[in-house]
């Protein structure tokens, strides 16, 4: 009986320690296991830290192609080159810019070639820009050239233009002086009275009551550079208060001097010889009396006043 509960004793000490052991192994196993989830854990927060310092690294580098990339499009616009395919290069670098938010997405090779295709397309540019710049240095060159050729061709037409100006100027000038000097010159310019029976009286000083009408006396003076041809004469004749004594019924009218309009008295059609003729006017005032007073005669051809004299009416 003794050795029975002996037995059983020894039989509860066993299942005690074999228990006790199973124990031990669990916390060993769960202790691995532990040990094995922190060590995973580790390398999983090494591998996502590596991971993120790769993305930022990634990002930094095309931030800076993205401003390389925005000072090209400046430049090559600047020398008047196309953009157009770097503004799309630009979209597609913002597009990748934006993805790297996904880190766990990220592949770094694939963002390696990215960049790599990136730096290319730079250097590229950068060739293009170079060929832009002595470009445009040879064409800034040709039109300063053209420049100075054109001004050069301006300056010549000006002085060319002033010459023609200048000698334009003298030939009118030298006209306006041989015109002048062939101008017909009236001389002794007499008045005198005529009454009704066509009696002639001379002094200059008449009485209006003998005056019937005047005669104009003048002689044209020689002149070799005067041309012999029909020359158109215009009397004017001014009473004391200046008004000219016309009337249209009788032949009077207008005649252009100096670009003016001019009213004459009368007007005769001569043909002139150079031989110091005489020419007489013989004016008609019908019915209407000469005012008391000095009268003013004028005398026109040709665009000149070629005489003057006077008469007064007592």
């Amino acid at each position: 009986m003794e050795t029975y509960t002996q037995d059983r004793r020894n039989n509860r000490k066993n299942y005690l320690l074999i228990a006790l052991a199973i124990l031990a192994g669990l916390n060993v196993l769960l202790l691995y296991f532990y040990f094995q989830e922190r060590q995973s854990n580790k390398e999983q927060e090494t591998t996502i830290a590596s991971r993120t310092e790769e993305v930022l690294a990634t990002k930094t580098r095309l931030d800076s192609i993205s401003t390389q990339l925005d000072a090209k499009i400046v430049e090559i616009q600047s020398l008047g080159g196309q953009v157009d395919s770097l503004l799309k290069i630009k979209e597609q670098l913002e597009i990748d810019k934006r993805n790297l938010k996904n880190v766990a997405a990220y592949d770094s090779k694939r963002y390696q070639a990215k960049i790599a295709d990136y730096l290319a397309v730079l250097q590229q540019k950068d060739r293009e820009i170079a060929q832009l710049k002595e470009e445009n240095t040879v064409l800034t060159s040709q039109n300063q050239t053209l420049t100075q050729e054109n001004a050069d061709l301006r300056n010549e037409r000006q002085a060319l233009a002033d010459s023609v100006n200048t000698y334009a100027e003298r030939n009118r000038e030298l006209t306006e002086k041989v015109t002048a000097a062939a101008a017909l010159r009236a001389t002794s310019v007499n008045v005198s009275a005529l009454n009704r029976r066509g009696r002639e009286q001379e002094g200059g000083a008449y009485r209006a009551r003998r005056i019937d009408r005047i005669k104009v006396s003048f002689k044209l003076l020689q002149n070799p550079l005067t041309q012999l041809n029909e020359k158109e004469v215009f009397l004017r004749v001014l009473d004391p208060s200046g008004a000219i004594i016309s009337d249209m019924a009788t032949g009077s009218g207008e005649f252009i001097h100096n670009g003016q309009a001019m009213i004459y008295t009368a007007r005769q059609v001569i043909q002139y010889d150079n031989t110091g003729q005489t020419v007489n006017f013989v004016y008609d005032r019908g019915n209407l009396p000469f005012r008391e007073g000095r009268h003013v005669i004028e005398l026109y051809a040709e665009g000149f006043k070629i005489g003057e004299g006077e008469f007064t009416v007592k």
